[in-house]
């Protein structure tokens, strides 16, 4: 068991102060601190505070004691990735593939000789990705699609011209296969009819309108701050917005188109880099692979908050995929032994706490995590603080 050095991702979208503010963490230079990474992901692998060595090192060197042997043997390597997401400004609408998609897109894409480092390349690696998102502040997002009579008002009420037979015929067939078509539509608008539709969208945004259609106008505006001319601007009106208060959380299934607006949170993901973008962004988009993505299922806005099982002070919540399990302990009413199956990452979310196992004991203050290999078997804890605990 030991503490964790782990890496500050500087991406444009992240804040100034969050960070610092939540955890102490100083930002000297003052930039953008968007994400803190803890886990073995090459794209910011942790490492041991004592001696400097890469988690991934030490995970290589004995999978099976670190691991524990149904990790190893079902994964390989550690299968999942737990972040703080600091986000200041929006972040691109974003879908990620299922496990059978990411490995034949990633072999076609090597085999097409485009480099892991190229803009227009869609599969880093082999992997799903689901997710989820625990807020730490007021938390703003985008899941999932609407339900479809609910796309359909929206669009009525702000009755864009240009858009009127793609409504129509939506109206008509309102179940998937007319979901997909209109989604479809929208993305492949030429420039002169996506021109004249935000012209029109920009229009609406000064109509008298009442409730979620106010809501999504305000949403709407908010982004065209950022990203002007961007198809994005009407993903308001086709996706659900949720507002997370502190210690709420959601899921998102891979396959499911969403995005991260403002706020921070707790996030934790499959161990993977795959996106592929919808807007929002001024990254490469590539509609055909987005649409073969893409479920076409909508989402019943008020299911979308998960419910955790509560166990004398622990906020286990139901995880429907294998690669991660996620809960919240608080140290002051539950501090009895916690036995793992798994290697686990344990994060001090605020005060402090003390972890204890083979005659070691950590003390954590906010912002600080450990990671705790299976061949520990059990360790304690005991404080007055929140841990986030990550295993699978």
């Amino acid at each position: 068991m030991f503490k964790l050095k782990n890496q500050i991702q500087n991406y444009a979208w992240g804040s100034k102060t969050s960070i610092s503010e939540l955890f102490g963490i100083e930002n000297p230079t003052n930039e953008p601190q968007a994400e803190i990474w803890m886990g073995a992901h090459s794209g910011g692998c942790s490492r041991n505070v004592e001696n400097d060595d890469l988690l991934s090192d030490i995970i290589e060197l004995n999978k099976s004691d670190v691991l524990g042997s149904y990790t190893e043997n079902c994964f390989g390597e550690l299968p999942y990735l737990f972040k703080v997401l600091a986000a200041h400004t929006p972040l691109s609408i974003q879908v990620h593939p299922n496990r059978w998609k990411a490995q034949l897109g990633f072999v076609r894409e090597n085999e097409q000789g485009i480099e892991l480092s190229d803009p227009i390349r869609n599969y880093k690696d082999p992997n799903h990705k689901p997710e989820l998102v625990y807020a730490l502040t007021p938390y703003k997002a985008m899941n999932g699609f609407r339900p479809i009579e609910q796309i359909i008002c929206l669009f009525d009420e702000i009755a864009i011209d240009e858009l009127k037979e793609e409504v129509s015929l939506l109206r008509q067939e309102p179940n998937s296969t007319g979901l997909e078509r209109f989604f479809n539509s929208v993305m492949m608008l030429s420039e002169k009819r996506k021109s004249k539709m935000l012209t029109q969208l920009e229009e609406a945004y000064h109509k008298p309108v009442t409730g979620i259609v106010r809501e999504a106008v305000e949403y709407s505006q908010a982004f065209k701050v950022y990203y002007k001319g961007d198809i994005g601007l009407l993903s308001p009106f086709i996706f659900n917005v949720v507002e997370l208060a502190p210690g709420e959380a959601m899921f998102l299934f891979a396959e499911t188109p969403h995005a991260y607006i403002q706020g921070t949170a707790l996030e934790v993901m499959a161990s993977s880099d795959n996106v592929l973008r919808a807007g929002l962004t001024q990254k490469h988009i590539d509609i055909p692979e987005l649409i073969d993505n893409v479920m076409f299922k909508s989402m019943a806005p008020e299911n979308l908050k998960m419910q955790p099982i509560i166990k004398e002070g622990r906020y286990e919540y139901p995880i429907p995929v294998d690669d991660f399990g996620f809960d919240i302990l608080y140290a002051e009413e539950y501090n009895k032994e916690q036995y793992i199956r798994s290697a686990e990452i344990l994060f001090c979310i605020d005060d402090s706490v003390v972890v204890s196992s083979l005659d070691k004991a950590i003390e954590l203050s906010p912002g600080e995590s450990i990671f705790v290999p299976y061949y520990t078997r059990k360790y304690t804890y005991r404080g007055k603080g929140r841990i986030a605990r990550v295993y699978n």
